[in-house]
């Protein structure tokens, strides 16, 4: 599955020149972790939840009341710019999700900007890996169902079920157009490009294994008489 099948398209931006109050305003009031700081519709940072925080709750002087503590504020940064991060982190629109939670729990990440011909098409988050990862078992099916019958051409030929998002899928009739094989790798790999599918199992055709037993010769018969 790529991230543009789940990535939050409405993507909220805001410029280096935005004031950071404002930032933590949108993030606190939509929920988003982070935005995105675009610059003529450049991608020129990032700014998060920790970037507007940093400096800006200041102790409370009856819990921390010193003698020896300099009495001096030195006021935050106003704007993005002083707040964002330059270095971000993208991912392409056509990146696997696989690639994107992989990179997510190493970097300890929470969303990235996804870029699309070198601009921003949207913001992936944990969230929206998650949500992927919910969806009804019966509706995984009713894509799962409709892919395979659509690749193979065998409508009503196939039983499908999902459980926990665990796909199983097997051939009930008809016969394969393409070794046996290779339909059971096409199978697994449009199983793998369906929303919410975690593993997949396919099962051999009914008839195929007993077809394989039919052929051989009974116990103590000579197989070239």
């Amino acid at each position: 599955m790529q991230v543009r099948d789940i990535m939050t398209r409405e993507v909220f931006t805001v410029g280096p020149d935005t004031s950071a109050k404002y930032a933590a305003e949108v993030m606190a009031g939509r929920g988003y972790a982070a935005l995105p700081v675009v610059d003529d519709d450049v991608l020129v940072g990032i700014v998060a939840e920790a970037d507007v925080l940093q400096d800006r709750l200041p102790a409370d002087p009856r819990l921390h009341m010193r003698r020896d503590e300099q009495g001096a504020d030195h006021p935050p940064p106003l704007l993005v710019r002083g707040v964002m991060t330059d270095d971000v982190r993208t991912v392409d629109a056509g990146a696997d999700i696989a690639d994107v939670a992989r990179l997510f729990i190493d970097e300890r990440l929470r969303s990235v900007p996804v870029l699309e011909h070198s601009r921003v098409a949207g913001i992936v988050s944990r969230r929206d890996l998650l949500a992927a990862l919910i969806r009804p078992d019966l509706d995984i099916r009713s894509d799962l169902l409709r892919l395979v019958e659509g690749y193979t051409g065998d409508p009503d030929c196939w039983d499908v079920t999902v459980v926990e998002g665990i796909a199983t899928i097997g051939r009930t009739r008809g016969t394969p157009e393409v070794p046996a094989p290779v339909e059971e790798q096409a199978l697994r790999s449009l199983a793998h490009t369906v929303a919410g599918v975690v593993s997949v199992r396919v099962l051999p055709a009914l008839g195929q294994t007993a077809g394989r037993q039919d052929a051989s010769p009974p116990v103590g018969m000579d197989a070239s008489a």
